[in-house]
């Protein structure tokens, strides 16, 4: 029998945190999913501890490859998923016991293409001060994550299309609409329809790239429903160390993702659409990137970064801008120019 849901795990280097990951599929109260967990090349003992898994539950699949990145790994689950619908679950992450049972129901009751819900926002930032403050942060249990629902009692909100919630846009907390909005792109915090996903790639090689996966898919004018719930569990990474060479590579990433959104836009969005998705995503993403040389130490990382913004400037991503944003437009200027 084909599983309704399949689950993407991506693991690269997470033997420490694997067990909890998958311990949280094994526990949903929803039983017909598969989880495929694509070992990336891992050097530790995910792949063996996944494959224990597998050995004790069929509806775990274990892919073992090369390493490639998490967008590669992503990519090379999807042959896999037998299911109709799709999620994703980065493996040193877990989920609420409820989450499949909601989102299966939810996108199957409104007949959605995309279910989105949330992340546990108290449980990250609690992590980050127990960090700081050299605290443990392994066995800490949420909250929220006892907490039951009652399926017939959860609302909604469904929209036909997804630019009326979607958006980076900081809103303030009296909004409100403020808890209907997809806010950020994480590609985790929601169900697919496979059919509406499973012809779009992830970009290999670069960081971030949620942004252009899930800039396309909102291309194709989803039906998304709303759970305004926090299922997800999302752990920070606690790295603190600030170097120019990652810097630029963040920056690069961030970079080509906009060329890549923009350059779709550009061939296939109507005039509403790119107007939207350059004022609640791309004009913040372009913001990010620019926010980036002030990290870079060396001319020549800062000449990289110049030649990064003089390439974007030539595909036309500056072209049209919101008023708020007029100004980082003419500092981008500036900075191509040498000023």
């Amino acid at each position: 029998m084909h599983p309704k849901i399949s689950i993407i795990i991506p693991m690269y280097n997470v033997e420490k945190y694997l067990r909890r990951c998958l311990d949280s599929v094994l526990n949903q109260t929803f039983d017909e999913w598969q989880a495929i967990c694509v070992d990336d090349g891992s050097p530790d003992n995910s792949g063996k501890i996944a494959e224990e898994y597998a050995s004790r539950d069929k509806r775990f699949v274990v892919v073992h490859k090369e390493n490639g990145g998490l967008s590669d790994a992503r990519n090379a689950g999807m042959p896999y998923a037998d299911g109709k619908y799709i999620m994703f679950l980065d493996s040193d992450d877990f989920i609420h016991p409820q989450t499949m049972e909601i989102a299966y129901n939810t996108i199957e009751k409104n007949k959605s293409d995309i279910a989105s819900f949330t992340y546990d926002r108290f449980y990250r930032p609690q992590l980050m001060v127990r960090h700081v403050l050299h605290m443990d942060t392994d066995n800490v249990v949420p909250r929220g994550i006892k907490k039951r629902y009652n399926i017939d009692k959860i609302k909604t909100r469904t929209v036909d299309d997804v630019f009326e919630l979607a958006t980076e846009r900081t809103h303030n907390k009296t909004n409100p609409n403020r808890k209907w909005l997809i806010k950020h792109c994480q590609v985790w915090k929601n169900i697919y329809k496979k059919s509406l996903i499973k012809d779009t790639p992830f970009i290999k090689g670069i960081l971030f790239e949620d942004f252009p996966w899930w800039s396309a898919i909102m291309l194709k004018r989803p039906r998304v429903t709303v759970v305004p719930l926090p299922l997800y569990y999302y752990i920070p990474n606690f790295g603190g160390i600030v170097l120019s060479a990652k810097q630029l590579k963040i920056m690069k990433s961030l970079c080509a993702g906009i060329k890549n959104a923009y350059q779709l836009y550009a061939e296939k969005a109507d005039t509403e659409q790119m107007k939207k998705w350059q004022s609640q995503f791309m004009w913040w993403f372009v913001n990010w990137a620019f926010r980036k040389l002030k990290y870079l130490k060396t001319d020549e990382d800062i000449e990289s970064a110049r030649a990064e913004f003089i390439e974007m400037n030539k595909f036309g991503v500056f072209n049209s801008v919101p008023n708020e944003w007029y100004g980082l437009r003419e500092s981008i200027y500036k900075f191509i120019q040498g000023v």
